[in-house]
């Protein structure tokens, strides 16, 4: 069973963003699985990719098409990921989307197509002929949630969430959905994110914003340390508030820490919703050298077995921890430095265990639902947070039948 979160379902639109949502059977029978975005002439849009080398083939159009056009319309479809596909996939992706660049007036570089779901089948075209008018046929600004609904593969919840802001007496509005629940790792996971605000948000701020944003949020979650083939995040700023926002202002701060919310709510979702799992984990790394020696340190932790499955089963062997920071590949490490916490109760002082430790304290901080593992290097002054999960018999269950 998943770890409970809050299904966000009173979202507030954003002006400048109609969704439509349709069952066109991509996959799956009698459930929504095909979205349509419709974006206000004018937004800005910035994407942030998976770095996996097998990226899917809408991948790969995603980022030739926002090189080129301004683009109008997001094309969504869950149940078959269009990866691995060859020549035939990135043919039935540019046929996508020129068939919703027919239907709406637009060229085809103007649609950003993106899909999530099994790996190596070919897509069915006929899915899209059925789907795209009728997601069509239903745009509305309200349809967030049902949209949120229309991109789950694995997931057990939509992912979804809204926050506003007042800039210059306007409201600022900004809004969003994850998808993902299983093959989660950076850069970035098999997710995909999906978020809009109607401030008007220059071009030459977007994409170094959206990479920043996504650094801290879709790229600090792991669930089984495996990189998809599709995963992408999407920007999006219509413009349509009357808010127009300049690099380096309060004003932008002000949005950029709101957008960093809605951002790290949505990436943390994903994880509370992973597959299997029954713990939400956050992993501080402090005191170390560098950034990439404190995130050595956290994924090792994080995509550890042993340490996964002792949390699942709430089981105190701090060991596990203790060998998966020492083989993070840290170098000249001073080990009587090292400090490590569950929550509040010091595990491990100076090296080693801790005098005042006792294993019904550990235990039962890892009976909670959520807790965080601390770890102090006590090399320099840089901190990096993660969040993970642990790993269930049910992770197993899941990916086991996932393709029957």
């Amino acid at each position: 069973m998943a770890v409970n979160f809050t299904v966000f379902e009173d979202f507030a639109v954003v002006k400048g963003v109609r969704i439509g949502v349709a069952q066109s059977a991509v996959r799956y029978k009698d459930r929504d699985d095909m979205v349509v975005f419709e974006l206000a002439e004018g937004t800005e849009v910035a994407g942030v990719f998976t770095t996996n080398a097998f990226c899917a083939a809408p991948v790969h159009i995603c980022r030739r098409n926002l090189e080129k056009a301004s683009p109008r319309y997001l094309l969504i479809n869950t149940g078959n990921a269009n990866a691995g596909t060859g020549p035939k996939g990135f043919k039935n992706a540019e046929l996508s989307c020129a068939m919703l660049a027919k239907a709406t007036g637009v060229t085809a570089e103007q649609v950003l197509p993106f899909s999530t779901g099994v790996i190596g089948e070919p897509l069915n075209m006929e899915a899209f002929e059925r789907g795209i008018p009728a997601a069509l046929d239903n745009l509305s600004e309200s349809n967030w949630a049902r949209a949120g609904r229309g991109i789950m593969t694995t997931d057990t919840l939509p992912k979804g969430y809204s926050k506003q802001v007042e800039i210059d007496g306007k409201t600022v509005t900004i809004t969003g959905l994850s998808k993902g629940a299983g093959m989660i790792m950076p850069n970035m996971a098999t997710m995909l994110g999906f978020i809009a605000t109607d401030a008007s948000i220059p071009a030459s701020v977007m994409q170094g914003w959206a990479r920043k944003l996504a650094d801290k949020s879709f790229n600090r979650i792991t669930i089984d340390g495996d990189t998809s083939t599709n995963d992408s995040c999407v920007l999006m700023a219509t413009g349509q508030s009357g808010v127009t926002i300049k690099d380096g202002t309060s004003e932008a701060a002000t949005i950029f820490a709101a957008l960093q919310e809605v951002f790290q709510v949505l990436a943390q979702a994903i994880v509370r919703d992973g597959e299997g799992a029954t713990k939400f984990v956050t992993i501080d790394v402090e005191s170390a050298a560098s950034q990439k020696e404190a995130l050595d340190v956290g994924y090792t932790v994080a995509h550890s077995p042993l340490v996964k499955t002792a949390l699942y089963a709430s089981d105190a062997n701090w060991g596990r921890i203790l060998a998966a920071v020492g083989r993070s590949g840290v170098q000249n490490f001073d080990l009587d430095k090292v400090q490590i916490y569950l929550d509040d109760v010091q595990i491990v002082e100076d090296g080693g265990r801790c005098d005042s430790y006792t294993e019904e304290k550990g235990a039962a901080v890892l009976a909670q639902s959520e807790f965080t593992i601390r770890i102090q290097l006590g090399r320099g002054d840089m901190n990096e947070r993660l969040w993970t999960c642990d790993l269930s018999h049910d992770y197993v269950s899941i990916n086991a039948d996932y393709r029957s």
